[in-house]
């Protein structure tokens, strides 16, 4: 779709509480009797955003097949973050912390390391324009709202921003099955940036060039790997606990 669209009540109300600017229209389904969409009308109608109501399979179309639950809300023109963006947010940060994604292509994925990302206080999230998944409707739902406050920015060659991160400072962890580093053994206080792999291969090879280490977080059962938004969560909430925030 050219349009750009964000279905849910939560994703909805998040971006009308964080960001209402962006927001072109909020279409309601007609006749729904959640309480919860009056509360996401009052919200738009503060914020000046145009609402009105649709029939269901208009909301079924627009959402493009994502669970819209009574409302969806048409997106104006979104800000594009690149590499400047990381440069100026660099320059404000004394000890970053920042979640690199080499290449996740699931949307529910994406959606998922996006809430835990917000959950964690990451200042940003890394991911390559090409080869991985954007914020799209679906990813938005997943999020449940940290699409909106989470910076995530796109870049042209990841290798090269990783290379730009450690000459500003910022160690890499990358994460890697076969490493025999255990991830609890290293330091995560300091400015650094986790990189997780897709949900194929994992880490590609110039990606795994650029990280200053490679760990893996220890398992005791027969399972070789987690999905890449669990290993997710589990590596940036360690960083969380040794940062003592």
């Amino acid at each position: 779709m050219s349009e750009q669209w964000i279905a849910g009540i939560n994703a909805v109300s998040s971006a009308l509480e964080h960001d209402p600017k962006q927001i072109a229209e909020v279409l309601i389904e007609q006749r729904a009797k959640n309480p919860r969409l009056n509360d996401i009308v009052e919200m738009a109608k503060a914020a000046g955003v145009a609402v009105r109501q649709a029939p269901p399979d208009a909301l079924a179309r627009v959402a493009g097949g994502t669970r819209h639950q009574g409302v969806v809300a048409q997106l104006g023109m979104q800000q594009n973050l690149g590499e400047g963006d990381l440069d100026e947010l660099l320059g404000r940060l004394q000890t970053p912390l920042l979640l690199v994604l080499d290449g996740v292509q699931d949307p529910h994925n994406l959606g998922a390391c996006l809430r835990s990302a917000e959950a964690a206080g990451v200042d940003a999230v890394i991911v390559p324009r090409d080869r991985a998944v954007g914020i799209t409707p679906v990813v938005r739902k997943a999020a449940a709202g940290a699409a909106d406050r989470v910076p995530l920015i796109r870049v042209t060659n990841l290798a090269r921003t990783m290379k730009s991160l450690q000459e500003a400072g910022v160690w890499i962890v990358g994460l890697a099955g076969e490493s025999d580093k255990s991830f609890y053994e290293m330091d995560l206080k300091g400015p650094i940036a986790i990189a997780m792999g897709g949900e194929g291969d994992g880490l590609r090879r110039l990606s795994r060039e650029h990280c200053d280490f490679l760990a893996r977080i220890p398992m005791r059962g027969s399972v070789e790997s987690l999905n890449v938004s669990v290993a997710t969560g589990v590596a940036l909430f360690e960083a969380l606990r040794q940062r003592g925030l």
